[in-house]
């Protein structure tokens, strides 16, 4: 067999693969790997975590064999590798390293638990192990190997492209996506990130699949899966979700009884789905600033392929185009005058008290909790102004105003009115954002409000 030949899901850290070495006086050792990358036709490599027996071990006697299993068929596969060298830097060892960058990140040891280096090993000879499985037993049907795949790749590429280029504003645009990559792949469960003002956050303004949409939730960069791939601007794929973080939890026992148990931090749970599976993010990208980032799960183990890495990849490229260009296009509206615009009639609903919190700067319906920084000050703001008798605003009139204090450059003003828009239809559906024109929008108010601001 040629090294090709072996299925890539048996690569996707589902099951865990095992390595055998011996050191130069014969002494055998066997370990659990947690992760082999295929390299190209003729070499793989491994991730070293710790100078451990097996990394000592190849560099007395570089002989090793390593067996991987076919999480579909449970096929067994035997590698005779030699090692080759070790790399620091590069392709390679920087994909291998965001990878353990956002396990470490997940279980509270980020600098603790590191890559040290990228091991790759030449593949001498590869073998289909004979009698693996039971003989007369039949092979198990891979019910959680789903053929996502459209029936043609570029078609699918065309029916995002044709929802994405239709879209006018940032919210249609977000939403059309996540539908898309619902109705032509079948993921369900799906969200979309943009940073804030200060580039240190990414905050949720799309989701899509879930029961609590999430709208508003906070992911520092640098922190889990997500943070991780904002930090780097890399895509990151995983599957077996959860093998991956009892494997980064196992570790952190160990070092809970060393001396570096110091520098373990609280673990950082998932951001969508508790018991995903299967999860890809990519980062959303124009004109070499992250504009988003993209992420999508799933509960089955082996959700994603290597080909949906080229297809998102595509879509990813086109998506953070598109943002870039509807907030441009929102923008040069700002200056743009409309006309009147009819205000329905209506019928108040019971009286709401709205509190801003000075302190914090949050917003609370009653008792409840609304929404806070930016979003809440653009709220308070309009609030305000509507207990004057307006109506009718403008984007551009809140980039200028000093109480919401937003940043000369980069403002993120239009994700900020999505984010209010989406919380608002959640929590306190009596308080509308209707937009009028681009960069115009109504607020529509049913029922009387009481305004509290408190320090």
């Amino acid at each position: 067999m040629r090294l090709d030949d072996i299925p890539a899901r048996c690569f996707a850290g589902v099951l865990p693969s095992i390595m055998a070495t011996c050191s130069a006086d014969g002494t055998p050792n066997v370990t659990y790997l947690s992760e082999v990358v295929r390299v190209d036709g003729r070499h793989v490599a491994l991730s070293c975590q710790f100078f451990n027996k097996t990394k000592r071990n190849v560099l007395e006697h570089p002989l090793g064999c390593i067996e991987m299993y076919d999480p579909a068929t449970f096929e067994a596969y035997r590698l005779e590798v030699r090692f080759d060298h070790e790399e620091t830097a590069g392709a390679v060892f920087d994909a291998m390293r965001v990878r353990i960058d956002a396990i470490a990140s997940h279980t509270g040891m980020a600098g603790v638990f590191k890559l040290r280096s990228a091991d790759v090993y030449e593949v001498v000879a590869v073998e289909r192990r004979d009698g693996y499985l039971a003989i007369g037993e039949s092979v198990p049907v891979a019910s959680e190997v789903t053929d996502a795949r459209p029936k043609s790749e570029v078609r699918g590429i065309q029916l995002i492209s044709q929802r994405v280029c239709c879209a006018r504003t940032l919210d249609e645009l977000l939403g059309s996506v996540l539908q898309a990559l619902d109705d032509v792949l079948g993921f369900h469960h799906a969200m979309v990130l943009m940073p804030d003002e200060t580039g240190a956050k990414l905050f949720v303004v799309a989701s899509r699949g879930y029961e609590d949409t999430g709208v508003g939730a906070e992911v520092a960069i640098g922190d889990g899966l997500i943070g991780t791939v904002a930090r780097e601007r890399r895509m990151l794929r995983m599957s077996g979700v959860e093998n991956e973080l009892r494997y980064g939890r196992a570790i952190r026992a160990g070092v809970s009884r060393t001396r570096d148990r110091g520098r373990l931090a609280p673990e950082i749970p998932l951001a969508g789905l508790a018991d995903a599976q299967s999860m890809m993010a990519l980062p959303l990208v124009a004109n070499d600033r992250l504009v988003g980032v993209l992420a999508v799960e799933s509960r089955a183990r082996m959700a994603f392929e290597e080909w949906h890495e080229l297809f998102f990849e595509i879509v990813a490229g086109q998506v953070g185009l598109a943002i870039d260009n509807v907030v441009l296009r929102e923008r040069e509206a700002d200056e743009e005058e409309d006309g009147p615009v009819p205000r329905p009639s209506q019928r108040l609903d019971a009286a709401k008290t709205i509190r801003f919190h000075v302190a914090d700067e949050s917003v609370f319906v009653g008792d409840e909790y609304l929404i806070r920084n930016v979003p809440a000050k653009i709220l308070w703001k309009l609030l305000r102004e509507h207990q004057k008798g307006r109506t009718t605003f403008s984007n551009r009139e809140l980039r200028v105003d000093p109480f919401i204090g937003l940043p000369a450059l980069r403002d993120n003003l239009e994700s900020r009115l999505v984010l209010l828009r989406k919380r608002l239809e959640e929590k306190c559906p009596q308080i509308q954002l209707v937009p009028t024109g681009r960069g115009r929008f109504r607020l529509d108010v049913t029922c009387t409000l009481a305004l509290e601001e408190r320090a």
